[in-house]
């Protein structure tokens, strides 16, 4: 059985971290290349996908693929046997936490090369809990590398096939580090919490650069999701969710993942030149 997932899959394991935050992806796009690349995973007995990663040269290392979570993370075990801590480095009480986003030079995932990738060093408790019950887990690939791509999971081969979208997400842990400091300092800054719960069932397209019209494209529409029951169709120009503009990925990210599970929201499309109003209610995540 084969399934595609972006916004179909909205909730994950990161009830990991309390705070978490979309930035805005960068502004010269990566070119999208047709040429899809089949990773194998592993389907773990708490239902997880794990995957083997190799950092910087080392590993390969067993972590959790998850779409709902918003940031990219190892263990300190990991962290210090791939050289992304320094000598001097601070760390927060909180479960040895890093105070800074470390950057990954070199990433591998099956065919996957890629470098310069962001992500929080932490012992956090729940993968430490579910690394007791299925074995040695290091930590999580989420948003920052699979916002990059169309997935399509097969279970039964239990394989996930990655096409690149030409999207570059923003650095999460800036923009919550940033948030965090800007709350220390008494700035009063707008809230931009993310905290995906809900299942939607479609997959969108971000704007080209020369495309000022606003909106994101809708790319795909699973059979018999919430989205398709509430009505929306492959080719919709999705212009607003629950009252919020979704004019990139990031936007309509963030505003499906505020949405409550079992609560009707409205999307308004553009479709064949008129706007209509749908009416879609999310369902409950994993």
């Amino acid at each position: 059985m084969k399934r595609a997932f972006a916004l179909s899959l909205l909730a994950g394991l990161f009830a990991l971290s309390p705070l978490a935050y979309s930035a805005p992806p960068e502004k010269e796009p990566l070119k999208p290349d047709e040429k899809p690349i089949v990773i194998p995973f592993e389907l773990l007995k708490s239902r997880h996908m794990a995957i083997q990663v190799k950092i910087n040269d080392k590993g390969p290392y067993r972590l959790i693929f998850d779409t709902g979570a918003p940031t990219n993370l190892v263990n300190n075990k990991v962290a210090k046997e791939a050289g992304l801590l320094e000598k001097g480095d601070k760390t927060a009480p909180l479960f040895g936490a890093s105070m800074n986003a470390k950057t990954i030079k070199k990433l591998e995932i099956g065919g996957l090369k890629l470098e310069g990738m962001t992500t929080m060093v932490m012992d956090h408790p729940t993968v430490s809990a579910i690394a007791e019950a299925v074995g040695p887990v290091e930590g999580i690939v989420g948003f920052p590398f699979f916002a990059r791509y169309k997935m399509t999971i097969d279970y039964e081969k239990k394989e996930m096939t990655l096409t690149p979208n030409g999207y570059i997400p923003g650095d999460a842990m800036a923009g919550m580090m940033e948030k965090l400091m800007g709350g220390a300092s008494g700035k009063k800054a707008e809230p931009n919490v993310l905290a995906p719960a809900a299942v939607w069932g479609f997959d969108v397209y971000d704007r080209k650069k020369d495309d000022e019209n606003p909106g994101v494209t809708v790319n795909s529409v699973l059979a018999k999701s919430p989205a398709a029951l509430g009505g929306l169709k492959n080719g919709d120009r999705l212009l607003t969710l629950d009252g919020r503009w979704t004019d990139t990925v990031s936007d309509t990210f963030l505003a499906a993942s505020l949405a409550k599970p079992g609560k009707a929201v409205a999307l308004v499309v553009k479709r064949d030149g008129k706007e209509l109003k749908l009416t879609v209610t999310p369902g409950k995540g994993l």
